[in-house]
């Protein structure tokens, strides 16, 4: 409950009308006082008697990529035990907010409205809590309510049509290096051996202990799984805004293309960020949640590879590296990447096997395919 700025100057000039009347001995204008002074009141009285109302929200779909349609539903419900007259109210999205006019509802009754949400910036957005607003009949008093709780929207950076990487080895039943970590649910016989005190009784092998006269158990391990690393170029000095944008477009669709193939996938940014996940639709949400809320926040000066990977060794499986024009790979040329996505210039790629220049992300996604293509 406050006074709008209109309140407040009918509070001074009723103060200064009252001050005159006194010195001047006019009856008059200390009634036009009183009468000012009385209206600022019974607008702050007013606005104390706020309706009672419960808020439910939805917003649908919760992740979408940026451009697209997104939707906000709001239940209005009057849990008062009397007619309200409706109200005006404010529903916060992000930065900015929605008006929306709720009609008079009569008690246990409701309302649903809806409105589109913005999405033309990838991030993650608030959306709520609704603000009910109660001025007076003059607006001399506001009195401010917030109800119900706040919905997220994650806006991900668009995606384009790609081919997933071919790399790695794909899932066989043979004697091969194992995964680090390794998988979940299944694995693959990798050799029967002399049983030795600590191995899982479930694993004996009866016929090999039957025909040796020793207990023997069957050994189970996972082959090498394909796995797909991009690294990502987030100093301000390697791109301009709006490239970068682009830069984070071929981010999203090399990531959800590999996870949807089943790759592991890693995401690392010269900020030092590294993202390890499994495959599969849950992987790819969680890569592109990362990408929703990544920045340029690297320091122009710093490597494109972080310092605490310099030394380490290379990932396995394919790795792209997605910088500027003219950016310094640095250490990160020592991981011999697959591939060097070079966004912003103008000039054609020069067909190189391992390097991609274009202008944007549709550009860089339409020259892997033709590289994919030809492995």
């Amino acid at each position: 409950m406050r006074l709008t700025r209109r309140g407040v100057i009918v509070l001074a000039f009723a103060a200064g009308f009252y001050a005159l009347g006194e010195l001047a001995g006019y009856t008059f204008f200390r009634a036009f006082a009183g009468i000012a002074a009385g209206a600022v009141l019974i607008a702050l009285v007013t606005t104390r008697f706020r309706p009672k109302v419960e808020i439910g929200r939805t917003v649908q779909p919760d992740r979408v990529e940026r451009g697209k349609p997104a939707l906000a539903s709001l239940v209005v419900r009057n849990t008062d035990s009397r007619r309200h007259g409706g109200f005006a109210a404010a529903d916060g999205i992000g930065g900015e907010t929605h008006s929306l006019r709720v009609r008079p509802l009569a008690p246990g009754a409701e309302a649903t409205y809806h409105y589109e949400l913005p999405t033309t910036k990838r991030g993650k957005l608030r959306v709520g809590p609704l603000v009910v607003h109660r001025p007076d009949l003059f607006d001399l008093a506001r009195g401010d309510q917030t109800v119900g709780s706040s919905a997220w929207l994650w806006v991900h950076p668009r995606r384009h049509a790609v081919r997933a990487a071919q790399a790695g080895h794909p899932r066989h039943h043979h004697e091969g290096p194992i995964t680090d970590p390794p998988l979940r649910g299944s694995a693959d016989l990798r050799a029967v051996r002399e049983y030795v005190v600590g191995d899982e009784v479930r694993h004996l092998h009866w016929k090999a202990t039957a025909r040796t006269g020793r207990l023997m158990v069957r050994e189970y391990a996972d082959p090498a799984q394909p796995r797909f690393t991009a690294v990502l170029d987030t100093r301000p000095a390697s791109m301009s805004p709006a490239v970068f944008e682009e830069a984070v477009e071929v981010a999203a669709s090399l990531f959800y293309a590999s996870a949807s193939a089943g790759q592991h996938c890693r995401f690392i940014t010269a900020a030092g960020a590294d993202t390890l996940t499994d495959s599969g639709v849950r992987a790819a949400r969680t890569l592109l949640d990362e990408l929703a809320l990544v920045t340029q926040d690297a320091a122009d000066d710093a490597p494109l590879l972080p310092s605490a990977l310099a030394a380490a060794e290379r990932p396995g499986g394919v790795l792209v590296l997605i910088t500027g024009p003219d950016a310094d790979l640095g250490h990160a040329a020592r991981w011999r990447p697959d591939t060097v996505v070079r966004l912003g210039d103008l000039r054609p790629s020069a067909g190189s096997r391992g390097l991609i220049v274009a202008v944007d992300a549709a550009g860089a996604a339409a020259q892997w395919n033709t590289l994919v293509g030809k492995a």
